[in-house]
């Protein structure tokens, strides 16, 4: 079996992108394909790369490319969260998928459609530009039909308190791209942007415990990645600063979901990110994230209050139609670099027939 490897700008770590149509569907037997192969990356000096694409070509005609995320968890091989999803890796998968034949070549203009079926996404990776070994795309997570603000809330309501160890905790639970907790920075005693930054182990570790109580008041596993969790508060020039938590750390920048749902979250009245939005007049359109990192600019496209839901086909279950619904969100100038294939030694069985010939001729094999 082929594995290929490419990295996304501001991710914590490459992902590695398999063919999902040579894999076992059965869960458990996946599993133990997916903890040999972390085995034979491991050995070759790849312990760091903890996110998995599955990939294939889509059979729904909405899309072109089936994608499913697994999130491998340090200490030790067959450890994996199947919960979420992950924007920097879909881009990862959109590159390997190309390079290897399952897509068309990508050139600037090509738009590839993505099922995500972790959690039923659409995303779109328009691509911007094309070098020998980089890509840069505009992504946008479509919704279908417009998603009323009240399904955006796991918890029902815009702001909910956790007791964390012993610590009460106000956060706001935002479900877009992935599920997130925000907290503001500034409720746990970090007073600006700097302070942030600057802070290690001990904020961290907060951020664990409140991520921990977010998890376990969803039914979720407290040990697991989801929900994922980001401490933000007013920036500069109406940034927004953000500080995010990743396996097994801090996250570089911001998840590309988190960006995502960050500016979902600062549309929905009464939210944390919503508040702070408004300290910094910025509550509309255009959302620059600030992270020790770099910056990243996200756009929520939203329906108006008063929309109809009962044209977007909500009933009973829809939600509230006064505050709005969710269209789609959009983050621009991602950059992905191909890193390359390589065979798969422990799951070469599973190669197809012809690729295997190819390596056997060329003495790869």
């Amino acid at each position: 079996m082929i594995g290929h490897l490419a990295y996304a700008a501001g991710s914590p770590c490459p992902t590695f992108v398999l063919d999902a149509a040579r894999l076992p569907r059965e869960e458990g037997a996946l599993l133990l394909h997916l903890a040999e192969a972390r085995r034979y990356l491991a050995s070759a000096g790849g312990a760091h790369v903890l996110k998995i694409a599955l990939v294939e070509p889509s059979t729904h005609p909405m899309f072109d490319l089936d994608y499913r995320f697994v999130q491998a968890l340090p200490g030790a091989p067959d450890r994996f969260d199947l919960r979420g999803s992950c924007g920097h890796s879909i881009l990862s998968a959109v590159v390997a998928a190309a390079r290897s034949g399952m897509l068309e070549r990508l050139v600037p203009g090509v738009r590839i459609r993505v099922n995500v079926l972790n959690n039923g996404d659409g995303v779109v990776c328009e691509v911007d530009r094309v070098e020998r070994e980089e890509v840069r795309f505009t992504v946008t997570f479509v919704q279908p039909r417009p998603v009323p603000f009240g399904r955006l809330l796991p918890t029902g309501g815009p702001r909910t308190a956790l007791d964390a160890g012993g610590e009460r905790v106000e956060v706001s639970m935002v479900a877009s791209a992935n599920t997130y907790a925000f907290v503001d920075a500034r409720t746990l005693g970090i007073p600006d942007t700097a302070a942030l930054f600057d802070a290690g182990d001990e904020l961290l570790a907060r951020l664990e415990r409140i991520r921990s109580a977010a998890a376990r008041l969803l039914g979720w596993d407290p040990d697991g990645v989801f929900p994922k969790i980001a401490a933000i508060l007013p920036g500069a020039d109406g940034s927004l600063s953000a500080r995010a938590v990743t396996v097994p750390g801090w996250h570089p920048t911001i998840a590309l979901t988190g960006a995502v749902c960050l500016g979902t979250a600062v549309r929905i009245p009464h939210t944390v990110p919503w508040h702070i939005a408004r300290e910094l007049g910025a509550s509309d359109g255009l959302v620059d994230i600030v992270t020790s990192g770099g910056r990243t600019a996200v756009s929520a496209v939203t329906a108006a209050p008063g929309w109809s839901g009962e044209d977007a086909g909500t009933g009973e279950d829809g939600g509230s139609a006064e505050d709005g619904a969710l269209l789609w969100a959009s983050v621009a100038r991602k950059r992905v670099t191909f890193q390359g294939s390589f065979v798969l030694e422990p799951l070469s069985h599973l190669q197809f027939e012809e690729v295997a010939q190819c390596l056997a001729l060329s003495g790869a094999a």
